[in-house]
């Protein structure tokens, strides 16, 4: 059994003691943390001063200017939670397949190939990556999809904030609660950037793989990239810990071979469909602050942004592990059963949705990987 390199020896402790970016955990905590408590500020501010009329009329226009705008994150709130979008409905499933095939549009596995030609790799086709030093890998690899991803995602995550906290900055200050957009409105955008957020993960996914080897539109790849944005996007105790059991079980079967004869297009698209609605219901509970004005385009972008590169960050460090395992499958002796990094920061159960992509793997007719 061949031994690896020293620097892919180095890169796999670096897998093992990766934990995310700091900058973004500490951003995308502070973001779910503005959203919550301006909700409730808004709540109780205005439960206060309906409750006391005679002290509402006497406050100066400044306090009726706060107390406006606290109704107006009250409301904003309440509807974005009110008018939250039926994940299992045609618009949703339109609007994903339309960016879903958007996002797949220009990946391609004979441009990586012609890539390390380039560098003088010794390789005839995709497959041949997986031969090669991880250090080779890492050369035509490149760091643009870190940034450029979560900022494509930051855009769409602004907008949605800007139309469902009413399209203005100063709404809050002026309008009150009428001003708080229609139901129709909060949920075309959480609709859309739900759709775009999902797509340009798919697609930032679906590049990582090909650039250690691995082709996407495979049925079980396709499998593993979803493993990977679920993992990416998980935050509660318990979603991460079924994320990172359905990664790391998904990577073993890979690694040994496992048949698949029973994975057939057909059960990764029931798969496919029940991830894409419970990965709306996520990011949508996640994305609430987006209906706090001022807040809701900072909070969006934001929100969006930190989405992105955690999925992005997870994506890189479970190809790594995939590459390494596959090629030295004593690493693996070395790290505890069914182990996987923990890419992002950990919030409260309730705060997140359990996903299971071997759970609906199985339900769907597919290998029962659990």
């Amino acid at each position: 059994m061949a031994d690896p390199s020293d620097y892919e020896l180095a890169a796999w402790r670096d897998i093992q003691r990766f934990k995310g970016r700091p900058l973004s955990r500490v951003m995308r905590s502070a973001g779910e943390q503005v959203a919550t408590g301006a909700a409730e500020l808004g709540k109780r501010a205005t439960k206060y001063l309906e409750n006391h009329p005679r002290a509402q009329s006497a406050v100066s226009r400044g306090q009726e200017i706060a107390a406006k705008g606290a109704r107006k994150v009250s409301a904003g709130a309440r509807g974005a939670t009110d008018a939250l979008p039926d994940w299992s409905g045609t618009a949703f499933q339109s609007v994903r397949q339309t960016v879903g095939r958007v996002s797949r549009a220009g990946l391609s596995s004979k441009r990586v190939v012609a890539l390390h030609k380039k560098r003088g790799h010794d390789i005839a086709s995709l497959s041949d990556l997986r031969r090669l030093d991880l250090e080779q890998i890492d050369a035509v690899r490149g760091r643009a999809a870190s940034w450029y991803y979560p900022a494509a995602a930051a855009l769409s995550g602004a907008g949605a904030g800007l139309v469902i906290s009413g399209g203005q900055l100063a709404v809050a200050a002026s309008a009150g609660a009428a001003a708080a957009p229609s139901g129709g409105a909060i949920v075309g955008a959480f609709t859309a950037d739900a759709a775009v957020v999902l797509g340009l993960a798919s697609r930032s996914v679906g590049q990582i793989s090909l650039l250690y080897g691995y082709d996407p539109e495979e049925p079980a790849e396709k499998l593993f990239v979803m493993s990977v944005v679920n993992a990416g996007t998980a935050t509660s105790a318990t979603a991460k810990s079924a994320a990172m059991a359905d990664i790391s079980r998904l990577t073993q079967a890979l690694v040994r071979g496992k048949a698949w004869d029973v994975l057939n297009e057909a059960v990764v698209a029931k798969v496919s469909q029940q991830f894409a609605k419970a990965f709306g219901f996520r990011l949508t509970k996640k994305g609430l602050g987006k209906a706090v004005p001022a807040f809701g385009i900072i909070v969006g972008g934001t929100l969006n942004w930190t989405t992105l590169e955690a999925i992005v960050d997870a994506a890189d460090t479970a190809y790594r592990r995939r590459f390494l395992l596959e090629k030295y499958p004593h690493l693996g002796e070395r790290e505890e059963s069914e182990s996987f990094p923990d890419v992002g920061p950990e919030a409260q159960d309730d705060a997140d949705e359990e996903i299971s992509l071997l759970g609906e793997l199985a339900e769907a007719g597919g290998p029962d990987l659990r």
